[in-house]
Parts: C-alpha cells; structure tokens; sequence
C-alpha cells in the first residue's frame, strides 16, 4: 500500500478522534437531561476524556513502545471504538465517566502513534505534509464531524452521535489492521526522557504556558453550548461550533507561515495567546448586537488551534533529539490543561456562575499565561547574562554545537547556533539575547 494511502487511513482515525474530542462539547445538554445530571456534571465526562488522553500519551506510549507501531495502533483503535460504543449504550453517570475516560486513553495512545507512522511512511521530503495530514484529520474533525455528529443527535438523540463516531473509528480500524505496512519509526521517549524534560527551564516554561493556554481554551469550549445560550439567546449550537471549527483551520494552516516568515516562535506564541485572552474576554458582551458573537468565536478557534505550532517548533528546534520528548510532554501537557479546565468550569457553574460569565476567568488564565512567559523568560535571559557570553567556566573546542541531543544543556544558551524560538541567535550576547527575549 502507497504511503500516502496508509497515511490517508491515519488521518481519518485522527478524524473520528477530532469528532470525539469536540462533539461532547455540544451533546452535554442531552446527556444531562438523559441521565439526570446537571450539565456541569455532565461536563465532567470531557475532564475525564481529556485527563485520561493526557495520561495515556507519555505512560502507554513508553511502555507498549515493544509492540510495534502498528500494533499500537490497531491496539488504540478497538480500544477507542469498544468505548464510544459503550458510551452510546450506558444508562449511568458512572458508565458516562468509565466510557469517556476509556476514550481518551485509546485517542492518547493513537495520536502520537499515528504521527510516528505518518514519519516513517513517507520519504523524508514529505514528512512534514504527512503530518500536517494526520493532524489535519483532528482539526478537520471540529469543522465537519462535530457539526455531523450534532445534527444526527438533532434528529435521533445524542447517542446516535456516539454510533456514528464509533463507526467512524471501525472503518479506521479496518483500514489500519487490513492494509497498513509495517513502521519502522523511532522508538518512543521512555517515562524517564519525557519527565526528564522539564529539567531544563526552557521545556519547562514552554511546557507550562501551554497549559495556561488549553485550560482557558479547552476548557472554556466544554461548556461552550451553555455559555453561548446565556450571551446571545442561541438555541442550537452547532453553526457556532461549525465557525469555530472553521477559525481553527485556518488558524493551523497559517500558523506555520508565520512562523517561516517572522522566525520569532516565541514571539508568535504571546501574541497567539494575548488574543487569545481578548477574544474570551470580549465575548460575554457580543449578545446584543446580532451576529457580533461569530467575530470572538472564529478568532479564538484561530489562534486556539494555531498555538500549538510556534509551541512545538520551539521545543524542536532547541532539544535536538530530545524534541520528540519534549513534545511529548507538551502534548501531555495540552489534554491535562483542558481536563483541568473543564473541570474548574464544572465546578465554577455549579456554585452557580452564570454561563454568561464563565468566558472571563477563562480569559484571566490566558492574560496569566502571558505575563507567566514574559516573566520567566526575562529571568532565564537575566541568568544568561550573568552567566556571561561563553558561560561560567571554560569551554573546550568545538562546543558550541549543540548538545541538547545528549540530555544535558548548553551554558551558553545565547549564543547556541541552532536556537530558532526567537530567544538568542548565533554569536548575539546575552543583552542581546535579554532583548530578543522580551516581546
């Protein structure tokens, strides 16, 4: 089978895992009605999804690494589809909370896999677009398979929409386990490499923001039918959750544009994230002039989804080889923002927030997200500085390469030939690098 056929089949089980992750958002009223919870309750199944992804990615990833990628993979997908089948089958709030968490363990174990096979499949010269497809498959889950799958729930109840997302992961599985070749990808970062990581504080300060971001973001979006019924009087939600879909597309395929064109990632990220907080901030006020809510919905579904690419190609351009843990624990670190998230949302409603305001405190956690990078990485610059241009003792020939491959960092971070995130640059000093890291 072609590599980009194989690939083709990954991106649709990116699809259904997109469609999963981002239905529920829109179904919660529903499912609390049926099962006779609060939807603050009910949200509390996406906590669990996203808690349970986050978990999955680094621990399963490290440890089924033996099986192969393939097997992995196959693994991933009856695991997800047995759960989304029980979650259209359940009667309780407990089966709810089990299927969901069970879920996102299976959608954390196929994503990575399903990115480490789309590399491996294809000759190096168009790795970069078998990525972008398999993770196109997520995003495009938002713009066609949410508003899918909420229009079936329209007509024939919310757990018809579970079906159809479990027969979505049942084609993927088919496909994978029937004509899917053999990986031969690199060997997943162990639970020691991945943890290891946030040892050194640029991983760690990128790590965290990136948390910040996707507890405001994805957790916000969890009760996003609520909030948008409270601002704008809107019954039905899934032309708004079709424009927010939209924005996030279009906010993913420019964000790596920008990023060639500036080569400031860092840079990008603040900005992202700034408005990101206005967006939030200003949608609780659009209810009275009609149609204005629209306008902060498709820019936060922008540069919500476009975060993620400055992000990711700071920690690959700094770590070397140890990138793929990096970002293994930022992705770790993006589903456990937005199980966070969630779950403070939930909480925030049921000691009665009006829906109306919940938009606000999710855009303090961005705004913090902000002044939390401004603030460390002036530090990191200032310990730069005094470390002096050549670091603190000396240095033997020909170490101004790049050793971060190795596990260990660099003390002259300034002047470090392969920096790309908009932090230092070849030969700068580090007040030239203290500036470069103040936005």
């Amino acid at each position: 089978m072609g590599g980009t056929r194989a690939v083709a089949l990954l991106a649709l089980g990116s699809f259904a895992m997109g469609t999963d992750a981002y239905a529920m958002a829109g179904l919660l009223p529903d499912i609390g009605a049926d099962l006779r919870v609060s939807v603050s309750l009910a949200g509390q199944s996406v906590t669990a999804f996203t808690l349970c992804y986050a978990l999955a990615a680094p621990l399963f990833s490290a440890v089924l690494a033996r099986w192969g990628t393939r097997t992995v993979l196959v693994t991933a997908l009856v695991v997800f589809v047995l759960a989304n089948a029980g979650t259209a089958l359940t009667g309780s709030y407990a089966g709810l909370l089990g299927t969901r968490a069970l879920a996102g363990a299976g959608a954390g174990l196929f994503t990575p896999a399903a990115a480490t096979a789309a590399v491996a499949l294809v000759p190096p010269e168009r790795r970069g677009r078998a990525l972008g497809l398999v993770l196109g498959g997520m995003s495009a889950g938002t713009v066609l398979g949410v508003p899918l799958g909420l229009l079936v729930a329209a007509g024939s109840g919310w757990r018809s929409a579970l079906w159809l997302i479990t027969g979505l992961g049942v084609v993927a599985l088919a496909g994978v386990g029937a004509a899917l070749p053999p990986v031969r990808g690199a060997a997943a970062p162990s639970l020691r490499a991945r943890f290891g990581a946030l040892a050194r504080p640029r991983v760690a300060v990128v790590v965290a923001v990136t948390f910040t971001q996707t507890v405001a973001s994805l957790g916000l979006y969890t009760y996003l039918e609520p909030v948008l019924h409270r601002v704008a009087d809107i019954g039905s939600a899934v032309p708004y959750l079709w424009v927010w879909g939209i924005g996030g597309v279009c906010g993913s395929l420019l964000a790596g544009t920008l990023v060639d064109r500036t080569g400031r990632p860092a840079l990008l990220a603040v900005a992202l994230l700034g408005t990101l907080g206005a967006a939030l901030a200003l949608l609780p006020w659009t209810g009275t002039v009609p149609g204005l809510v629209l306008l902060p919905l498709i820019l936060w579904g922008a540069v919500g989804w476009a975060f993620v690419v400055p992000q990711q190609h700071r920690l690959l351009a700094r770590e070397g080889e140890g990138g793929a843990a990096a970002v293994g624990l930022n992705s770790s670190a993006t589903y456990l923002g937005g199980a966070v998230g969630s779950a403070l949302g939930g909480l925030a409603l049921a000691h009665g927030l009006d829906a109306r305001w919940l938009p606000l405190p999710a855009a303090g956690v961005a705004l913090a997200g902000v002044l939390f990078h401004l603030t460390a990485v002036r530090a990191l610059a200032k310990r730069e500085a005094a470390a002096g241009p050549r670091g603190a003792g000396p240095e033997p020939a020909g170490a101004g390469t790049d050793r971060r491959g190795t596990g260990t960092e660099p003390c002259d971070a300034a002047t470090d030939q392969r920096d790309k995130d908009g932090t230092g640059a070849a030969g700068a000093t580090a007040a030239e690098a203290l500036e470069r890291n103040t936005p």
